[in-house]
């Protein structure tokens, strides 16, 4: 039996929902795996000629995860990546492999651990649950907790609102992105963003996109990244004057998202995001992306 899967990328902490916030989006990693005599893995797309191509590949180590979880052994896969994520970017590659690699294996061996299982053991391996989360549930996901007593829920989105990614060509590890963070912070940046997550959560909650500018806001991570990311400000000032709700730091970037009232609006983010990144000497595009109401899905196919 040969098994396919489709992950979302997903864009975590959402401004002021640091490590908690996911929001999968309609940008897909496709796996197809078997078992096999011996592993190989074959990648197209983004990460090609660069991405391991055998057992240190994320997708091999997380099916020898889920194998080894149900105590079950095998010789090898065979694995196909077709990657349209693109890695270190702040899109969550990393935690589409895993995902992706851990819902493969589940499938292989008859689907024994249900979502829950299956977030906890991808937490623990990306080492956070927000873009897991979302990679698993879909939608918006507010993620907690550590080891075993990680929980997810996943929320709906105001279908009206339209996201935005910015992608530099500029690429961005998650360990450099966390150093700049300071191990302490104020009360004051502590008690600030509470309120803009709280005022966020409601806002989607209640449709009302008045108020999304102001819950879109952070002091925990943002103010920190920007020295990584020198452009940050104009890009978003330029989303903002171009008609954008609100703009963020995508995961730990380099990506920026923006999310936009309407279809013709996100086209104007998207074009003055564009341009004021290139302005700044930077190249890059930028995508108008749905939200991803599914997460990970799987067919069987014949081996």
């Amino acid at each position: 039996m040969k098994v396919h899967v489709s992950v979302p990328a997903t864009s975590a902490n959402l401004g002021p929902g640091f490590d908690a916030l996911g929001l999968a989006v309609s940008l897909y990693n496709e796996v197809e795996v078997r078992e096999a005599a011996k592993t190989t893995v074959a990648v197209e797309g983004e990460g090609t000629g660069r991405l391991p191509a055998g057992d240190k590949n994320v997708v091999v180590r997380a099916l020898r995860l889920v194998y080894d979880a149900v105590g079950r052994k095998a010789d090898g896969w065979t694995v196909r990546c077709v990657n349209r994520i693109p890695p270190a970017r702040g899109l969550g590659s990393s935690a589409a492999a895993w995902v992706g690699g851990l819902v493969a294996g589940n499938a292989l061996l008859g689907s024994p651990l249900d979502r829950a299982r299956i977030l906890r053991l991808a937490a623990r391996a990306e080492g956070h649950p927000d873009n897991v989360a979302a990679a698993v549930y879909g939608g918006l996901t507010v993620a907690g907790g550590e080891g075993e007593s990680v929980v997810a829920l996943s929320l709906p989105v105001p279908p009206s609102l339209v996201w935005v990614a910015l992608i530099p060509d500029v690429t961005s590890s998650t360990a450099e992105a966390r150093a700049v963070l300071p191990p302490k912070v104020p009360r004051a940046d502590a008690v600030f963003n509470v309120q803009r997550v709280a005022l966020l959560l409601a806002s989607l909650q209640a449709g009302r996109v008045d108020t999304l500018a102001a819950a879109l806001d952070d002091r925990l991570h943002q103010p920190y990244r920007r020295r990584l990311f020198p452009w940050m400000p104009s890009v978003i000032s330029a989303a903002r004057a171009a008609g954008a709700l609100g703009c963020v730091l995508s995961g730990a970037g380099p990506s920026i998202l923006a999310v936009a009232p309407g279809v013709a609006e996100s086209e104007a983010v998207a074009s003055a995001m564009e341009k004021a990144l290139s302005r700044a000497g930077v190249g890059g595009s930028a995508r108008v992306l749905a939200v991803d109401t599914q997460g990970a899905a799987v067919r069987e196919q014949p081996s």
